[in-house]
């Protein structure tokens, strides 16, 4: 099934609004989701949305929610998201980092208790636009996902990291993973289409490998395993210390078996490049060591080195010109959702298609 995207998010905003979100939120949800459709990172997209609905419905998502700002020290900034639409609690936390950077020439920032924040990536690349660096350690209280490198059981979640770097003369390197293996939307993806998952991804409930995603999707869970073993497991403990137990948001210490919800933490650091006095050299340096590394003889199978973020700007140019691929499976999870909220399918079919 292929989308294009301004139906996409007409039709996403009509399910938020039917939520409770105003007309202004329930198009920055859509509009957010759609856009990590358009970069490749469905896990990230549109599919959250019936999860959205669940925890609407069990009151784990509170619509229309203001950031709080609980300290106020210049350039060091503590914030609580009071559970709502991360798409809109993280554009108010990003605004603010910003402008702080702007003014102090760096901007700590610790927000707790937001809802899913969405593609981290998405913060990231606002603040380059500004010329600034940003580093994210986020942290996620939902099921609990992976395992601890060494462990056979859930633990915590998929816990992402993301770095953001302008760069002279081109667009900018944005580094945005899990800490897991891989995102946990991709498990749910890779179910819809009835497709396997590669060794190394996921453990099934006695801790053994599997390359069948029901074991990421389906009770009884297995386990998710972090990226780089013992390496991706320390930056998961780190996210969680940070972007968890640092911001007052919480942690993940116990197995959430029912609630639907799903909470960030995030710590970001935020800085301008251009107070180091270092412009110049930098922008050499980065040109011959990018240079340098796309040098590099292509490995069987690639045809080029690629730096963080470029699949990404691939990903959305292909898609906003041939349209955003949406399997059926999770097409028919979004029209049940929408009747939850007494939206008639139909019409969502029809905004989509229009």
């Amino acid at each position: 099934m292929i989308f294009q995207e301004k139906h996409l998010v007409k039709a996403i905003a009509a399910i938020a609004a039917a939520g409770g979100s105003s007309p202004e939120e329930a198009g920055l949800v859509a509009g957010n989701l759609v856009m990590a459709n358009l970069t490749g990172h469905d896990s990230h997209g549109i599919g959250m949305m019936p999860r959205y609905v669940e925890a609407l419905l069990e009151g784990g998502l509170q619509p229309n929610a203001q950031l709080e700002v609980k300290l106020d020290g210049g350039s060091l900034l503590a914030l609580d998201g009071r559970a709502g639409y991360g798409q809109s609690i993280g554009l108010q936390a990003t605004r603010l980092a910003i402008e702080r950077a702007r003014k102090h020439g760096v901007a700590i920032v610790a927000l707790g208790n937001s809802h899913h924040l969405g593609r981290i990536g998405h913060w990231a690349e606002m603040a380059v636009a500004e010329g600034l660096v940003s580093m994210h350690f986020v942290n996620v209280q939902s099921f609990a996902r992976v395992a601890p490198f060494a462990g056979a059981d859930r633990r915590f979640g998929t816990n992402p990291v993301c770095i953001g770097v302008p760069l002279p003369g081109e667009p900018p390197f944005l580094l945005d993973m899990a800490t897991s293996a891989v995102a946990q939307g991709k498990l749910r993806v890779a179910h819809n289409k009835g497709a396997k998952i590669p060794q190394g991804w996921l453990i099934d409930s006695d801790g053994n490998p599997t390359q069948d995603p029901r074991w990421g999707v389906l009770q009884p869970l297995g386990a998710m395993l972090t990226t780089g073993e013992h390496k991706g497991y320390g930056l998961a403990v780190a996210c969680e210390l940070l972007g968890g137990a640092l911001t007052g948001g919480g942690v993940t210490d116990h197995d959430n078996k029912t609630r639907r919800r799903v909470l960030n933490g995030m710590f970001s650091i935020v800085l301008d490049p251009a107070r180091f006095g270092t412009q110049q050299a930098f922008a050499k340096d980065a040109k011959s060591f990018l240079a340098w590394l796309r040098a590099s003889r292509p490995a069987p199978g690639h045809d080029r080195v690629r730096i963080a973020g470029e699949p990404e700007r691939e990903t959305r140019a292909q898609r906003l010109k041939e349209g955003i691929p949406v399997d059926e499976e999770t097409w028919k999870e979004i029209l049940a959702a929408a009747a939850k909220l007494k939206l008639a399918p139909e019409r969502i079919e029809a905004l989509a298609r229009v």
